[in-house]
């Protein structure tokens, strides 16, 4: 089996990147906006943004991508990493990749100084969960959305 390398998004990757926040996006439901994926995609590009993003590949291919940011954590005085985006092309799931993002989170937490890698994900996203309840612990927390004031 080949070694999984995770690594800084770059330049490079749009083509791959795009095509795995499509099949992101897809799974959720999410519309093809166009002006979602520039804007993602400059977030990433910026230093000065506070999104980062990750690359999985797989024998020299992207096959994975995370995004995640630094966040402050009043209760405790400290920051933590919250990863907003996890996906992993359905013909590389089972290859480690996933996992392979998220030990690369949880030692950029580390050398950070960050208390905890935090996220979300759908109840019913079952396959995600089996390694998401192998690696982390489920905080017990519910998640409210709030619409802005009209």
């Amino acid at each position: 089996m080949s070694e999984v390398v995770v690594r800084p998004v770059s330049e490079s990757d749009r083509e791959a990147w795009t095509t795995l926040y499509r099949g992101y996006r897809d799974f959720y439901g999410k519309p093809h906006d166009d002006a979602v994926f520039e804007t993602v995609w400059a977030w990433l590009l910026d230093p000065a943004h506070e999104t980062r993003g990750l690359v999985a590949e797989l024998d020299g291919a992207p096959v994975g991508i995370a995004h995640y940011r630094t966040f402050a954590r009043p209760i405790d005085g400290g920051t933590g990493l919250y990863l907003d985006d996890l996906f992993t092309s359905p013909e590389s799931r089972g290859s480690g990749a996933a996992s392979a993002l998220l030990q690369r989170l949880s030692e950029i937490a580390r050398d950070e100084g960050a208390s905890l890698v935090r996220w979300i994900t759908a109840e019913d996203n079952t396959t995600a969960r089996r390694l998401y309840d192998r690696v982390a612990r489920n905080g017990g927390w519910v998640t409210y959305d709030l619409a802005p004031a009209s």
